[in-house]
């Protein structure tokens, strides 16, 4: 199971502020322009709350259709991060509500701790994430887990599975959203 604590993804810490909204996997493609410097496509699926009544439901909501998608402070809040958005937005596939960012940026670090040291890109996490899919290789240890990437490589990609969010007392946020357009 993927843990939101030890990673510092975009969607985990700015989708869950207040631990009530999840997903089921969330997507990196990390082009480059150069060996530091590139766009980040960032796609979270299957949007849901966990919400317990309907005060919590209205901060989802409100967190997610106003300040995410809306927001001028959100945008500066990713610049402080060195996350320069230049497009996001939500929208509904198999009436499943997802979101995407695409972003530049320009030290490689600066996309999810990922370190690059010639010839390698890495991205350290934490022995319990599950990595769903990737264009690069899984090492695992005892300790953690790293997905390793050769520098010919000019798309990194990987999808990370995040919760079972099938289950029937999560709030499917897709009929929100189609309410909002």
């Amino acid at each position: 199971m993927f843990n939101r604590i030890t990673l510092s993804f975009i969607f985990l810490s700015l989708f869950f502020m207040n631990g009530c909204l999840l997903f089921h996997t969330v997507s990196y493609e990390i082009t480059f322009n150069d060996k530091n410097s590139g766009e980040v496509k960032v796609t979270v699926n299957n949007i849901r709350s966990d919400a317990i009544n309907s005060s919590g439901l209205e901060e989802d909501k409100k967190n997610l259709f106003e300040f995410l998608l809306k927001s001028d402070d959100f945008v500066s809040q990713m610049r402080d991060e060195g996350k320069h958005i230049i497009n996001r937005n939500l929208f509904v596939n198999d009436s499943k509500l997802n979101g995407k960012i695409v972003y530049t940026f320009n030290n490689i670090s600066d996309v999810e701790g990922i370190v690059y040291d010639e010839p390698y890109y890495f991205l350290t996490l934490s022995s319990g994430d599950s990595v769903a899919s990737t264009n690069g290789e899984v090492i695992v240890s005892d300790n953690v887990k790293r997905i390793m990437w050769d520098n010919s490589i000019d798309t990194l990609k990987f999808t990370m599975f995040s919760d079972d969010v099938e289950n029937s007392k999560l709030i499917d946020m897709a009929q929100y959203f189609l309410k909002e357009q």
